[in-house]
């Protein structure tokens, strides 16, 4: 298949898209109207992982929360635009590259040091402005109908060679997938990671978002593609609909194609309720809040300390991906290298 990227498509993981609210006890709406009473959290994480979180601090403190959804990219430039008038308490992403937006904005106050003990040191970046909420593996889906596992890629840079044009798959234009880029330019630099991305725009296939792509292995369109880890192992505890012929490949070795993205929460330093804003981040990174993530069945790892993730999940200590600091990740950079490389 020749590889097509549509600008429209691609743009869909850019668009500034309307943000939805919900709050807890409430029937929400498509109009936001920010509850003085509640603690305002802004969430690009996952609903019902978001959702779970809420209910739970709430049932545990007694603390009302109220919840605005948005993706990360239009949410964290939301944060940044309305600056110090940010009715925001929270804000939780899916990807740290959107937090570090409003940490290099100077928006967020810093993480409580009880609430930096309850994960392990790699878990938080070096400035402590913000800590993970949890995390996931980049991996690549293979179909052993197309490719023998002999036939696999070393590396995830190998991609960039000629003779896996047309081979593999990808979405290009998704938050997820720019992690993974920005995890390679921290990693490899500007260069390297510029001569990939033009690699990828002139031979990898384009898919709308991480599910599209692990379809497309599925149905043997592509060979192989780049995903996160747990959309492959939530598929197939379910009806195994879209990946029952696929297997996962882990990189390892340090290697670009092992990046582990942190989902990130952090406390704005505008917000009128900043006991209560640490508090809740403090309870959502505790072994009871890391315990929800984990019930609620959405197979991203759990990055508390002694907290074990699902058990279908390979351990998160034996992924052997490489060692990044988060606050380096930057999402903007990425996002003029891909349109550089003409993939935007």
């Amino acid at each position: 298949m020749t590889p097509k990227f549509s600008r429209r498509l691609l743009l869909t993981g850019l668009a500034a898209a309307p943000l939805a609210a919900t709050a807890c006890g409430s029937d929400g709406g498509d109009e936001f109207v920010a509850d003085p009473e509640a603690l305002l959290i802004y969430s690009s994480q996952h609903e019902n992982v978001t959702a779970a979180w809420a209910e739970a601090f709430t049932a545990a403190t007694g603390v009302k929360t109220q919840v605005r959804r948005g993706s990360d990219s239009s949410m964290g430039h939301q944060i940044v635009q309305e600056g110090d008038r940010s009715p925001a308490d929270v804000f939780l992403t899916e990807n740290s590259p959107a937090m570090t937006v409003v940490q290099r904005a100077g928006l967020l106050a810093p993480v409580d040091p009880a609430t930096l003990a309850q994960v392990p040191t790699d878990m938080a970046p070096s400035s402590a402005d913000w800590i993970a909420i949890a995390a996931r593996s980049t991996v690549l889906a293979w179909n052993p109908d197309q490719i023998s596992e002999a036939e696999l890629p070393v590396s995830m840079m190998d991609l960039a060679d000629p003779s896996w044009k047309g081979r593999w798959g990808c979405a290009p234009g998704g938050a997820d997938f720019q992690a993974i880029a920005a995890g390679m330019l921290a990693d490899r630099g500007e260069e390297e990671t510029g001569a990939w991305l033009a690699a990828l725009q002139d031979g990898a296939n384009a898919y709308q978002n991480n599910i599209a792509t692990m379809k497309a292995v599925n149905a043997g369109e592509v060979p192989v593609g780049i995903m996160y880890h747990y959309y492959w192992y939530r598929d197939q505890a379910g009806s195994k609909e879209g990946s029952a012929n696929t297997r996962l490949h882990y990189f390892g070795n340090q290697d670009p194609g092992a990046f582990v993205s942190l989902s990130a929460g952090g406390v704005l330093a505008s917000s009128d309720k900043a006991e209560l804003a640490q508090q809740f981040l403090a309870y959502i990174t505790s072994p009871e809040g890391q315990q929800v993530l984990v019930d609620s069945k959405s197979m991203e790892y759990a990055v508390g300390i002694d907290v074990p993730s699902d058990p279908a999940l390979p351990p998160l200590d034996s992924l052997d991906n490489p060692p990044v600091d988060p606050f380096t990740l930057n999402s903007d950079e990425v996002t003029r290298l891909m349109t550089d490389a003409g993939i935007l």
